[in-house]
């Protein structure tokens, strides 16, 4: 009971801290300097969480505050720490709650014994190709006998082709928005294609 309660206070402080503040916090973004870098990590974390701001919107934004480099690792080390703390909620805090709602989605139950039977591989290629939410996953995995360390450091190389080109488009946007747009459809295309050729079956929803 203790763990559903402090589980519950840290998402709903999360949530409301991120919605109410922000505004403020991307302006304390856009100013640069050692609170901006912390006030983005911050936001971005509480994105994985609830989708406060678009997440491209908040790398971009990285990238042309912080330059690329720093851009990335800003915005990695964010959504890293919103996943993985959102991750061992969902094994501690909210696992009996979490699984009947998963239980009502068979689809949702095949991915799950997906991760239980080559838990790299699949969170890797859900991080790559992300036909499930990211909150989803991070849920999913959360439930399952995938162990923290695998879901961490497979999570961490999926996430980073999609950050690196976020973050350079956004870095770029400001000196060439044509170029920032084609980098970024451009990986989208290129998402949509191969789970188009390689994965048609993950597009198929099946009814409830």
């Amino acid at each position: 009971m203790l763990k559903k309660v402090i589980g519950i206070l840290v998402i709903i402080a999360i949530i409301a801290v991120g919605f109410f503040q922000k505004e403020a916090w991307l302006d304390a973004i856009k100013t640069g300097g050692m609170f901006s870098v912390l006030f983005s990590i911050l936001l971005i974390a509480a994105d994985v969480f609830f989708p406060i701001v678009p997440f491209a919107l908040i790398a971009a934004l990285n990238g042309a505050v912080f330059g690329t480099a720093n851009g990335i690792w800003i915005t990695l080390t964010g959504s890293m720490l919103g996943t993985i703390l959102l991750f061992f909620l969902a094994r501690y805090s909210f696992r009996d709650w979490a699984r009947k709602k998963v239980q009502a989605y068979p689809a949702i139950q095949s991915y799950e014994a997906s991760f239980n039977k080559n838990a790299f591989t699949a969170v890797l290629l859900g991080r790559l190709i992300p036909v499930i939410p990211s909150l989803i996953m991070n849920v999913i995995c959360g439930l399952s006998q995938v162990r923290w360390h695998v879901f961490f450091f497979a999570s961490l190389i999926g996430k980073i082709p999609n950050i690196i080109v976020v973050t350079i488009a956004g870095a770029n946007f400001t000196s060439n928005k044509l170029l920032s747009i084609s980098i970024y459809g451009t990986y989208i295309l290129i998402i949509m294609v191969v789970i188009y050729k390689k994965f048609p079956h993950l597009l198929k929803v099946p009814k409830k």
